[in-house]
């Protein structure tokens, strides 16, 4: 009976043990799930490097998009670099909960070996029986026979824990060897990303070195990228001031109803000769609509939640603001949003909901502006367009397919900028990445 009850009670333990295992196993899942969403992006995002065009404009374009790809698997390798550490500091944990796991077990046997060996001097039922017999009053032998039964009890449960602490003990050294077992898969991780970084960054060098020898195109090449973004940005910048003239006459419209209700409701309250007219606020403090204000409000709340305007793999090719290319003298780029290269198909979507304010061709390629309060977001270079002026749209929807450029071996980038009225704003740091 015994024999079975300690069985049972051990099959219990390690049923109840495995929180522990599972703490540990939780974090290292957690921290992969984080990673695996960048190492499928990087992975994608390299069918994006191959060209087989040599013309100066198709190579400008691959320095971008190795760029890109040099940028995200820096990003990776970092990721890698803090997951490293948090495993090292869950190591460090482990090992000092192991440490007191087995103190405590060091010191649990003690006191079931000195149970044992005292039970063990009075084994017999005889001894046991004439400790309780010899006492010399009737109560002493009730408390004589108490003390034998709770020893017995007591022992059995020294044993029952030192069998729980020696399975917790035997549990937290198989945690600690898979954390270790997960550092050491992201150090070898680690080198391989950082043999792959450091091929890329030759490459990138060997296509720099070309472009200095075509410095004369090269210039040309940026000339007419230049031209093209001056005519596209001054359309983007009088649709915008249209867009914002528009909402200041819907904000006035609402004032002007508003304080004719106002008036309306006071002339039919107004009892007493002395009754005052309140003062409506005057209606060039409307800039926005009740409707625009709350979708500005909650918009700004989402600032580093909104997804990528485009779908499935991607490269930023080109980022936000002023900046020199590495390796080639005097070539700067002045970008008005951000430059999101993706595959061939890939549609533009909804970074949240709003309403279409524009729908605009501009050498034969559309482009649409979304309205979210006194925000815009803007999609240019689409051989398609889904929506039209007007159109509400909903958070991912997609709002057309982006141009492939056969020229360049299917080419797919979309320019995406991102204004708060007439203001520019740097899109990376609204999104999701």
């Amino acid at each position: 009976m015994k024999r079975c009850f300690l069985l049972l009670f051990v099959f219990c333990l390690l049923c109840q043990a495995s929180p522990l295992l599972a703490q540990s196993n939780k974090l290292i899942k957690e921290l992969e799930g984080k990673r695996g969403a960048l190492q499928k992006q990087i992975a994608e995002s390299e069918t994006l490097l191959k060209t087989t065009k040599k013309d100066v404009g198709s190579q400008l374009n691959s320095l971008a998009a190795l760029t890109g790809q040099i940028e995200e698997r820096k990003r990776y390798i970092l990721t890698i670099n803090n997951d490293v550490e948090a495993i090292e500091r869950e190591m460090a944990s482990l090992s000092r909960q192991l440490v007191r796991l087995q103190r405590d077990l060091k010191d649990k046997k003690q006191k079931y070996e000195s149970s044992v060996q005292y039970l063990y001097k009075n084994r017999s039922v005889e001894e046991k029986l004439m400790f309780i017999f010899s006492a010399k009053s009737l109560a002493q032998t009730y408390r004589r026979l108490r003390y034998v039964r709770e020893y017995a009890t007591y022992q059995r449960l020294q044993g029952e824990e030192v069998l729980k602490k020696q399975e917790q003990v035997n549990r937290k050294k198989q945690e600690l060897q898979q954390v270790k077992a997960a550092k050491e898969g992201l150090l070898k991780e680690r080198e391989e990303e950082k043999t792959k970084l450091e091929e890329q960054e030759k490459e990138k060098k060997t296509l720099v070195a070309n472009l200095r020898k075509k410095q004369r195109g090269l210039q040309n090449e940026l000339n007419k990228k230049r031209r093209e973004a001056n005519q596209l940005n001054a359309r983007i910048d009088r649709l915008i001031a249209e867009e914002i003239e528009k909402a200041r006459k819907r904000a006035e419209a609402e004032a002007r109803r508003e304080a004719a209700a106002r008036k309306k409701a006071n002339e039919k309250a107004a009892t007493a000769a002395t009754a005052s007219k309140p003062k409506s606020a005057p209606l060039e403090t409307y800039t926005m609509s009740k409707a625009d204000r709350e979708l500005s409000g909650t918009f700004a709340s989402n600032r580093g939640k909104l997804p990528m305007p485009i779908t499935g793999a991607y490269i930023i090719t080109s980022h936000y603001g002023q900046y020199s290319v590495e390796g080639l003298r005097n070539v700067k780029l002045d970008n008005k949003g951000i430059d999101i290269q993706g595959k061939p198909g890939a549609q533009a979507r909804a970074i949240f909901d709003g309403k279409v304010a524009a729908v605009f061709k501009l050498n034969g390629l559309f482009n649409i502006l979304v309205r979210h309060g006194n925000y815009i977001s803007v999609y240019c270079n689409l051989s398609s367009a889904s929506v039209k002026q007007g159109d509400n749209v909903t958070t991912k929807q997609t709002l057309g397919q982006i141009f492939s450029d056969g020229s360049d071996n299917g080419r797919t980038v979309l320019h995406f900028q991102l204004r708060r009225e007439k203001e520019k704003l740097n899109p990376e740091p609204w999104l999701n990445r």
